[in-house]
């Protein structure tokens, strides 16, 4: 027991931690590029924590990367303390089961005099006169009870047993197995599960996962509409969607947040959205070297910022959207040449463009580029959970274990009738059971049968006498 609560109690730190300290992201987790990118945000975030006038800030990122502060979920130690827990539930049910089996299938209907002796709790006795066997056993039947009987050799004694729920104490297997299968389930996600962001502006296509991956998804944004309630808030935004394996479009639906595209086990759930401008880039020949959306999720003093390599150069462009002092939108473009010995790029030009405006080759390098029209690009999660299904199974057997435990705990109620005692009642309940209430319900119907109330006990924790 202390180990499991050691067990328990290192796991809740270790999630106070990861909740706490910012996370890297699973992108950064297999991108070098991307994992750099996060560190260096992590110094920026924490060099300058000071502990009495120390700066510890760089000492304490690189020892909490070292000890996977920054990825506690999918750190080995963190994933080993979830495997021990699990070691330590499954062993521990199997070590309960089969004294959960042997105590509810254990049924004894005699039980001696003493056990019925008036001062123990939930105890009682009516006079032989005033009940019979039939009477205890109709009121026990009437209240959902099996009844068992007994006869002593000699026929001086009859013993009713009645039980209630018999089987429901191994309803706690249920939950001990829904704390499993929630564990496992995490494994199951943290190891194999798959989670991305994809940009896509209108009319482009993108893939799901890694280029290279066999039956690779594609997803098209066919179209965006984020439309504005007359105060200028958003109303709604949606995006039409088509997902494409192998050539062939597989499903298509329009997503909103709260709504999302189910296919082949991946979600794709609508979660942001923002400008892009679709540009045509000629080259001094007239061919056609790009036409698409470019993307502006960036930000630069305020301004959505985008980025596109002309293609077959050295060339780039960073996009700004911009508006004029009417209030026209404008794309200002910035040309960087090839990267110097310095290993800073040169800015080779500055032009900006209206709504289907081109642009003087002589001002772009060489390069007509046309800003065809303004658009706007769709922000999606991407998940594929396989294991979702086995935590909805655990989460259906912790609420079912957790139900019939609470809702439908054991009760039992032993009579013994002679003529000499009278008919003699003792009941036992399980901890989820207010047993003196049970039992003074169980009393009242038979005392409305025989006309007599019964005798009660007076001792510690024990109902008050009730009268002969």
């Amino acid at each position: 027991m202390r180990f499991a609560v050691l067990q328990i109690t290192l796991l809740v730190i270790a999630g106070l931690i990861g909740t706490l300290v910012r996370q890297l992201p699973a992108s950064a987790l297999r991108d070098p590029q991307a994992y750099a990118s996060e560190m260096a945000q992590m110094h920026q975030r924490y060099d300058a924590v000071n502990l009495l006038g120390l700066p510890i800030g760089p000492g304490m990122v690189d020892l909490f990367e070292r000890l996977g502060f920054f990825r506690v979920f999918a750190a080995p130690w963190f994933v080993a303390l979830l495997t021990l827990l699990v070691l330590s539930i499954f062993i521990c049910t199997l070590d309960r089961t089969p004294r959960l089996w042997r105590g509810v299938r254990r049924v004894t209907v005699e039980q001696p005099p003493a056990f019925f002796d008036l001062r123990l709790p939930e105890r009682a006795r009516f006079g032989h006169e005033d009940l019979g066997e039939g009477e205890v056993a109709t009121v026990l039947r009437a209240k959902r009870y099996k009844i068992r009987r007994a006869l002593a050799e000699d026929g001086s004694v009859t013993w009713i047993y009645g039980d209630r729920n018999q089987y429901m104490k191994m309803a706690t297997l249920l939950t001990h197995l829904g704390l499993i299968l929630f564990l496992a389930g995490g494994a199951v996600t943290a190891a194999f599960g798959f989670e991305t962001v994809i940009f896509v502006g209108e009319g482009q296509t993108a893939p799901v996962q890694p280029v290279g991956t066999p039956g690779n998804l594609l997803v098209k944004n066919i179209s965006f509409e984020a439309p504005r309630r007359p105060d200028g808030a958003f109303e709604d935004f949606r995006t039409d969607l088509a997902v494409y394996q192998d050539g062939q479009q597989i499903a298509r639906k329009t997503i909103r947040v709260n709504d999302p595209l189910q296919v082949q086990g991946f979600v794709f759930h609508q979660n942001t959205f923002g400008p892009s401008a679709d540009i045509e880039v000629r080259d001094e020949d007239g061919r056609l070297v790009w036409t698409g959306p470019i993307i502006l999720a960036g930000e630069v003093a305020g301004l959505a910022q985008g980025f596109l390599t002309i293609p077959g150069s050295s060339i780039g462009m960073l996009l700004f959207l911009q508006s004029d002092s009417s209030g026209a939108p404008l794309l200002a473009m910035t040309g960087l040449g090839p990267t110097t010995a310095e290993g800073s790029s040169g800015i080779i030009f500055n032009v900006r463009l209206g709504v289907g405006a081109t642009s003087d080759p002589v001002d772009t390098a060489g390069y007509a580029v046309t800003w065809t029209r303004p658009g706007e690009w769709t922000g999606m999660v991407v998940k594929n959970d396989p294991g979702a299904p086995i935590i909805w199974t655990a989460f259906g057997a912790l609420i079912v274990g957790l139900m019939l435990s609470f809702y439908f705990p054991r009760r039992r109620v032993w009579a013994r009738i002679s003529p000499q005692d009278g008919v003699q009642l003792a009941m036992l309940t399980d901890r989820y059971v207010n047993g003196e209430r049970e039992f003074a319900a169980l009393l009242e119907e038979l005392t409305a049968r025989g006309g007599h109330r019964p005798q009660r006990g007076t001792g510690p924790g024990v109902g008050a006498s009730a009268g002969a």
